[in-house]
Parts: structure tokens; sequence; C-alpha cells
């Protein structure tokens, strides 16, 4: 059983080391593997009525097949507005708008640029895991100080081990997001 000192070190070790993988997953999200997926447009904005909002916010967004994305705005004024955001975006595909909606033909990956996918994500998967690396660190800092404010040794030793089950258990699952968004990016 925990001490009540070592039960807030190791819960704020464990919300900074979910946030990397979160940040983690939405990064991943975004590298595009030759599948159509909704999220490749989550980072467009559209002027909408003076703000700038997400095309999910205006649209609705789909994938009736495998290569393609469709975008059916909520107004047809929104059709243009649209259209010019996503070829302003970084996102690599030219849109096709038929004055009904907007759709978006993902072209095929080559192998080189597939490998460059899978070194992309591997970055993506290192800086999480450096990130979960700090959380314990400071972690482990935070036990040290308390066992110079009097906490006791085999306490601060049991808090450690704690602190290292946590991280392993987080940087397994970074592993094992990288393992399928390799294995996604690879399939042809």
């Amino acid at each position: 059983m925990a001490d009540e000192r070592v039960k807030p070190i190791l819960t704020d070790a464990a919300d900074e080391m979910e946030a990397s993988v979160m940040f983690l997953d939405d990064a991943l999200a975004h590298i595009r593997a030759g599948k159509a997926n909704v999220r490749i447009v989550d980072g467009v904005r559209v002027d909408y009525y003076g703000s700038m909002s997400p095309i999910t916010n205006v649209a609705t967004v789909t994938t009736p097949d495998a290569k393609t994305i469709q975008i059916q705005p909520w107004e047809k004024s929104m059709l243009p507005v649209i259209e010019k955001a996503l070829l302003n975006s970084d996102i690599g595909i030219t849109p096709m708008n038929n004055g009904e909606c907007i759709r978006l033909c993902l072209p095929p990956v080559t192998e080189e640029r597939r490998r460059q996918l899978v070194k992309t994500a591997n970055a993506a998967g290192e800086e999480a895991k450096v990130s979960i690396r700090n959380a314990r660190r400071d972690a482990i800092d935070k036990l040290k100080k308390e066992l110079k404010n009097g906490m006791p040794e085999d306490i601060e030793k049991d808090g450690e081990a704690d602190v290292q089950k946590v991280h392993d258990k987080y940087i397994k699952r970074v592993e094992e997001m990288l393992a399928a968004k390799e294995k996604e990016i690879m399939t042809v």
C-alpha cells in the first residue's frame, strides 16, 4: 500500500505519462498512411462567419472508401471556403469540388514514402518516450525530496518501484502504438 505522500506523486507522474501517450496518438493520426482517415483534415481551419473553425464544425467528414475522404458542407456557400482552406493546408491532397461536396482522393504511397512515414512515426514515439522518462525522473526526484523531509527509506524505495512500473506500462503502450502504426503504414 502506497504511503499518502507517495500517491499524489504517482498520480502526477501517471497523468503526465498519459498526456504524452495522448499527444502521440494525435500525432500518429495525422500521419497519412495511404488509407483515408477523417483525422487527416483535423488541423485544417476555415473562416466561418469571421471565426476560424475546424472543418468538422461546418461539414460532415466521412470516408466512403479506403482511398477517399468526403466533405459535405452544411451550407453550400461553404464549399469554396473549405476548398480554399484545403488547398492552402499542408495535407498535400488536391480537393475535387463537384458542386455538392468535396472529395479528397488519397494517392497511393510509394515504398520510399512509407519508410519516411515510419521514421516520422518513430520520431514522434521517441519524443513520447522521452517525455515519459522525464515524468519518471521528476517523480523520483520528488520522492527523494520527501525522503529528506522525513519519509521512511523503505516507503521511498517502494514508491520508486511503483513509479518504474507505471513508466514501464506507458512505454509498452507507446511501443504497441508504434508497431500498429508501422503495420498500417507498410500495408500496401
